[in-house]
């Protein structure tokens, strides 16, 4: 299949970062293989494009960012969500999923 348009992928980054640091932080690098595993490659960020949305994120205070240094390896930022982070979230996913439906209330009738 091809991939995804830009359009449909912009509109969805922050709500797939707020997705991904829920469970644990995670760091950037971390964030954009991990969209690409799950989607089975059909999702591929570069990993300087999600900095700006991980930027943006902890300027709202929904992700907060903390260096972390481990022997042998370079310095990462790994971000987690705060409290208002995990309040929009749910909103968001609840807001994607009714779009969603919505989208395939349209798609999915077939019409004679």
């Amino acid at each position: 299949m091809p991939p995804f348009s830009p359009e449909l992928k912009k509109g969805s980054t922050e709500l797939l970062v707020l997705a991904l640091v829920e469970a644990r932080a995670r760091h950037g690098y971390e964030i954009g293989k991990l969209i690409e595993a799950r989607t089975k490659g059909r999702l591929t960020f570069s990993i300087p494009a999600l900095y700006p949305t991980l930027c943006r994120l902890e300027n709202q205070g929904l992700i907060t960012g903390r260096w972390i240094e481990r022997a042998g390896e370079r310095r990462r930022r790994y971000y987690r969500l705060t409290p208002k982070g995990r309040r929009v979230l749910a909103e968001r996913r609840q807001n994607w999923r009714a779009f969603a439906a919505a989208v395939e209330m349209v798609l999915g009738v077939d019409h004679a």
